[in-house]
């Protein structure tokens, strides 16, 4: 994200671009960084592109699964960039579940 509505996207022909996003979706759709969207490129700038949707997640995996994305995209990566459950640091212990007895107890 670049802030004023655009945000630098990296496209699957390999180029990046600078990209508008459209006024509908403006403050409605927030778009993190590892997000999977549809630009429309213009006609009369080849390094400019608008944003017409932000993929769901669900959405996203079955683009991947009809063979419509490349192998080597990444789904789901979010802010934290995709770091996977067992983690150097032991992503798995980052989650607590408290029982009703624990929070009694506290």
């Amino acid at each position: 994200m670049l802030g004023n509505g655009r945000c630098e996207a990296l496209c699957i022909d390999g180029s990046k671009r600078l990209c508008h996003i459209r006024g509908k979706m403006h403050k409605k759709v927030w778009i993190a960084s590892g997000d999977i969207i549809l630009v429309g490129l213009r006609d009369y700038q080849d390094d400019k592109a608008d944003v017409i949707l932000k993929y769901q997640a669900d959405e996203a995996r079955l683009l991947k699964a009809y063979g419509e994305l490349p192998d080597n995209a990444r789904l789901n990566e979010g802010i934290a960039g995709g770091m996977d459950e067992e983690d150097e640091y032991g992503g798995a212990d980052d989650y607590l579940e408290f029982e009703d007895e624990d929070i009694d107890k506290i």
